[in-house]
């Protein structure tokens, strides 16, 4: 893969930790299981913004079934490198929930903090069914005890960019998931 964005993205420093193929191959599978397990509904998938939304588009791709879409950002109270699991909801949904089957699509797990608080926060919305669908899960990050319903890959905790997943805004573009190198 060529890096099209020169100067400070450079991604010399990075080793490709999933490649295209194995992220694109393992969406395809998860879309067929999501599409099975949601036939004959209209599950409405909440878009996790920023880092959700390639993942998202690739999902919807794939799957078989009617379905909406909606999104919501969220912030994380506490410095660059911690959590504090205080959450604030910078965009709220656009539509009411209540009654609907809801898939919440996050890019990556690891402390559970902020997935919990939305699963809360909208549970008291009273959606008909509420999931999680993740991308990547790091289980050794877990402060609370958290499982998506449906997910992607388990990757070591370390930090990872690409697909979707920044670093200070940059490297989302990238088509893999890499680590850094240090």
């Amino acid at each position: 893969m060529t890096d099209h964005h020169a100067g400070k993205t450079s991604t010399d420093n990075f080793e490709v930790l999933l490649s295209e193929e194995q992220i694109q191959s393992r969406i395809t599978e998860m879309a067929a299981v999501i599409s099975n397990d949601y036939r004959g509904k209209r599950p409405l998938l909440i878009g996790i913004l920023k880092g959700a939304v390639i993942f998202l588009s690739d999902l919807i791709r794939n799957l078989t079934i009617p379905l909406e879409i909606d999104f919501i950002a969220v912030s994380s109270y506490g410095d660059a490198t911690a959590s504090s699991g205080v959450v604030r909801i910078l965009k709220d949904l656009e539509q009411s929930i209540q009654g609907k089957d809801v898939l919440i699509v996050e890019d990556i797990v690891d402390t559970g903090l902020t997935l919990n608080y939305l699963v809360d926060n909208l549970s008291s919305r009273q959606p008909r069914t509420l999931k999680v669908v993740t991308l990547l899960d790091k289980p050794e990050r877990r402060k609370v005890e958290f499982e998506p319903d449906y997910c992607g890959f388990h990757i070591p905790d370390r930090f990872v960019i690409g697909y979707g997943l920044d670093f200070g805004e940059d490297y989302r573009q990238l088509s893999d998931l890499r680590v850094l190198n240090q």
